[in-house]
């Protein structure tokens, strides 16, 4: 018996019963629609953190003073005060694939504007932040050299402290205050929204690093330094030259650690795109469990099938249909059936996004992967479920099935 014989028969005996097929489709269609789904989140949740954290530099190359410890006891990350401004001059001069180094020094505390304040953060920076940070400035201009120099207690402010101190009213040439310190803002910042962290990349006050050194913190030290690798692929290389340089100004003999800490944004990315792939792996195996429900039932009704068509699979046998005939029969039977209700869910999985998406604004994207793994499955599930009901089918003695009431 040919191929699309087996087809033809197939698709006849699924059209006498369409109500059951479907409602043994059911099983099918909802575990495709829901790995679909559960996939295109998990995916769009990857890229989405990806672009964030893309937002910040991909290139970047964090330098921190490692933890100090004391009888024994660890201080905790970054309680050293050994970072000093030779130290970014020696990143600057040492690391080939180093294009943009800046001082860093930080702090909190209350901005005050007229009778409204705020609690946010202050940046101590110099002109190259902007480029390593991919920062753009939508009003006003940023700082310059000389007031680096001057330590001139200008600022630049984020969207979030425009939103909280200035109510409508133009913030440029302003006065503020932060911790009691009068700043002029000199620019706005354009907005960024939160980073992959959840952390407010606009809640923010950047001012030059020798102004918040001496006028905010009175410190001599820097808290950390930023720095920009000339591109993705030398990232790897220039956090070794900056390892190596750091060294080198600390004076470290080889048997010594590292008393600083250097960290990529590829790490950044890795870590969250390492959690993101674990949490889309964990839903797409609950939403899996429907397609074994699904699996179960199509076996379910393909033994029924069998059962009901016992006196149909005698005749065949007895004009001359053999086992494997019959066995393909059956087979592809639940085959068509599962890929069938794969093609219904793939559309349900689709439509499920759209509205995800449009409803709940959560990132998602359908891979070609996800599709081409839901129809794999698919055709696994209509041979393994359908194999036994099939071969109980071939194993009939015909004499017995004819007499089968």
């Amino acid at each position: 018996m040919s191929f699309m014989r087996l087809i033809r028969i197939a698709l006849n005996a699924i059209g006498r019963n369409r109500l059951r097929t479907f409602l043994t489709m059911l099983g099918i269609i909802i575990g495709v629609a829901s790995v679909i789904a559960m996939l295109a989140i998990g995916q769009g949740a990857k890229q989405n953190i990806q672009q964030e954290i893309a937002k910040m530099g991909t290139n970047v190359i964090f330098i921190q003073a490692g933890s100090d410890s004391h009888r024994g006891a660890s201080m905790g990350a970054s309680s050293r005060q050994n970072l000093s401004l030779e130290d970014a001059e020696a990143v600057r001069n040492n690391c080939p694939h180093i294009t943009a180094v800046s001082p860093q020094v930080s702090g909190s505390g209350q901005v005050i504007y007229g009778p409204r304040n705020w609690s946010t953060a202050i940046q101590g920076v110099n002109t190259e932040f902007f480029d390593i940070r991919k920062l753009s400035v939508s009003a006003g201009d940023k700082f310059t050299a000389k007031d680096i120099a001057a330590a001139a207690k200008v600022c630049l402010i984020g969207q979030t402290i425009v939103e909280n101190l200035f109510d409508g009213e133009e913030p440029l040439d302003k006065i503020i205050r932060f911790n009691k310190i009068p700043f002029r803002i000199i620019g706005v910042l354009e907005k960024k929204g939160e980073d992959a962290r959840g952390h407010d990349q606009d809640d923010i006050i950047i001012a030059p690093y020798t102004t918040v050194q001496k006028r905010v913190l009175a410190i001599t030290h820097i808290t950390a330094i930023l720095s920009s690798a000339e591109s993705e692929e030398v990232a790897p290389l220039a956090q070794d030259e900056v390892i190596q340089a750091m060294r080198a100004s600390h004076k470290l003999l080889n048997d010594e650690e590292d008393d600083f800490r250097v960290r990529s944004q590829q790490e950044l990315i890795s870590t969250f795109s390492s959690t993101s792939q674990l949490l889309t792996v964990l839903l797409a195996s609950i939403a899996g469990i429907s397609l074994v429900v699904g699996g179960i039932g199509i076996m379910n009704i393909m033994y029924v099938s069998v059962t009901e068509r016992t006196r149909e699979i005698g005749l065949r046998m007895a004009v001359g249909a053999r086992s494997v005939d019959i066995m393909y029969q059956f087979l592809i039977e639940s085959v068509i059936i599962s890929i069938t209700g794969g093609i219904f869910g793939l559309g349900v999985g689709l439509a499920a996004t759209s509205v995800i998406t449009l409803m709940l604004k959560w990132p998602s994207a359908v891979t070609p992967f996800s599709i081409i793994l839901s129809f794999a499955v698919c055709v696994f599930t209509g041979i393994f479920f359908g194999w036994y009901p099939a071969s109980k089918a071939s194993r009939l003695d015909p004499i017995e099935a004819l007499r089968y009431e």
